[in-house]
């Protein structure tokens, strides 16, 4: 489905949408972007959504590799016991994160 198809309902918007566009584009929040644009939040919420969809199936056809498989990994390093939080929230610990 082509990006006008999608976006049809919305463009009635105008500034607005290419507001939201851009604000999207700076990796903004949705509820932020509603309260700047003025536009509703459910409506925001689906706009970005589309948008996302869009943005996936754009880089589904453009990869070149979609075939085999993929295995994620992630990774905490660092000091072995600091008083205070355990697991992921404690402090002096170095993620990394891995696709193979």
């Amino acid at each position: 489905m082509s990006a006008e198809k999608i976006f049809l309902p919305f463009l009635h918007f105008g500034k607005k949408f290419r507001e939201l566009i851009g604000l999207f584009s700076l990796d903004m929040e949705a509820l932020k972007i509603s309260a700047l644009t003025g536009l509703n939040r459910n409506t925001v919420n689906h706009v970005l959504m589309l948008l996302r969809s869009r943005l996936s199936d754009i880089c589904e056809s453009d990869a070149h590799f979609g075939q085999g498989s993929f295995e994620c990994n992630e990774s905490y390093f660092g000091a072995r016991r600091i008083r205070g939080k355990r697991g992921r929230g404690s402090l002096g610990k170095t993620i990394v994160f891995a696709i193979y």
